[in-house]
């Protein structure tokens, strides 16, 4: 197998610095960690491939006599590379206490444990029509990174954590009661072996730093309310070459003007006319994929249901979408004029049934029927005198 040059697999130039090489070699090891990939074989091979670059280029030697010969000449001077992910973390400790601020292998059982990152929650709103549709957010959140200044290894540039004095670096110290001796974790260095005396002014020594971050999620049709989409590696960063955590996105429905959801189906009020109701039409009603016609039959009564079908919401998983139901609402008039009641009055005849309300009549009407009220009294007062009850008209 040809093996890539070293420069392109840290992806640096020919004269890189040495802290050009420390920053590219531990983005790489962090991304291809086999404890962050457990069921990636390539990665672990990438993990090697990046060790191997870095322990060259990070020789003076080594680096002279590749930069002169290349591989061949790497293989001439007896250098073999590394067989394996554990032939790095064996061979190759004082590199990762050096770029991650522990020792030991870097891996399970060294003196410091790796720490998964935390997980971060996001709530995002949507609307309904952005459930039917689909769509795609831009999250805004702040997240704890790896400090740049000092790559995670919390002391201050050019400076390194020195070796406990309480516990001479083991992370433990030994109390005796008699024949026994109990191990428990040093209260000075808190089991890390190691004490930051100088810390890095960027991160106050803690080797994360709070981070505003963007990034974009797509929301796929169907999202109930309360549903989650897990973001992998997206939550906050690990310690100790530990995995970052992931981000969980929690979908919110907001709730509409016209519409109501249960699960894959809408619901919704549509108002129609007494006369429509009777007779049957068709009515033009909104819908959430745009105006929809309605059939309404004849004799249809209010809170009566009437379907449109695979006008609701799509299935998350696939396979067609919901109904729409519509819940119907005959609408009394509140006004008529004289011909509409008059027409009203001759159907609830023909229907055999009797008006309990009084016709109303127009302003005018009234007015008019009023006035000949009174000077219908007049007339009699002025036409016929006083009289007593019993007493008969004189004769003229």
């Amino acid at each position: 197998m040809v093996k890539r040059d070293y420069y392109e697999i840290l992806d640096v130039s020919r004269d890189a610095s040495e802290d050009e090489l420390k920053k590219n070699y531990r983005r790489l090891a962090l991304k291809y960690h086999p404890d962050r990939n457990p069921d990636d074989p390539k990665a672990e091979e990438k993990f090697k491939e990046a060790a191997e670059a870095y322990d060259v280029l990070n020789d003076p030697e080594k680096r002279s006599l590749y930069d002169r010969y290349g591989h061949d000449g790497l293989q001439g001077a007896g250098f073999q590379g590394f067989g394996g992910a554990e032939d790095v973390f064996s061979s190759f400790g004082s590199i990762f206490e050096e770029l991650f601020g522990f020792g030991g292998s870097g891996r399970r059982g060294g003196r410091t444990a790796a720490r998964a990152g935390a997980d971060l929650r996001y709530d995002a709103q949507i609307t309904l029509e952005e459930v039917v549709s689909g769509t795609e957010k831009m999250l805004e959140f702040d997240k704890t990174e790896t400090c740049i200044q000092c790559l995670g290894k919390r002391t201050a540039p050019g400076t390194q954590p020195t070796t406990c004095g309480t516990c001479g670096g083991i992370g433990q110290v030994e109390r005796r009661q008699g024949f026994f001796a109990m191990r428990t974790t040093c209260p000075h260095c808190r089991g890390q072996g190691v004490v930051i005396t100088d810390p890095c002014p960027e991160c106050r020594g803690l080797g994360l730093v709070q981070t505003p971050k963007k990034l974009s999620v797509k929301i796929p049709p169907g999202m109930d309310e309360n549903a989650r989409l897990r973001l992998t590696g997206e939550g906050e960063e690990g310690t100790h070459g530990g995995p970052p955590g992931d981000l969980y996105v929690v979908v919110h429905v907001a709730p509409h003007d016209i519409f109501e959801r249960d699960g894959v189906n809408v619901h919704c009020e549509v108002t129609i006319s007494f006369s429509q109701a009777a007779l049957g039409a068709d009515v033009e009603v909104p819908s959430l994929y745009g105006p929809k016609t309605l059939t309404i039959p004849r004799g249809t009564q209010t809170r009566d249901t009437l379907t449109l079908r695979g006008c609701g919401v799509p299935h998350v998983r696939g396979g067609g979408r919901g109904d729409q139901i519509a819940h119907v609402v005959v609408r009394t008039p509140t006004r008529l004029t004289e011909r509409q009641e008059e027409l009203l009055r001759e159907f609830a005849s023909l229907s055999g049934e009797t008006a309990s309300v009084t016709q109303r009549s127009s302003l005018f009407t009234r007015i008019a029927r009023a006035a000949a009220r009174l000077w219908h009294a007049l007339t009699l007062s002025v036409a016929l005198p006083v009289q007593r009850l019993g007493q008969a008209p004189p004769r003229p």
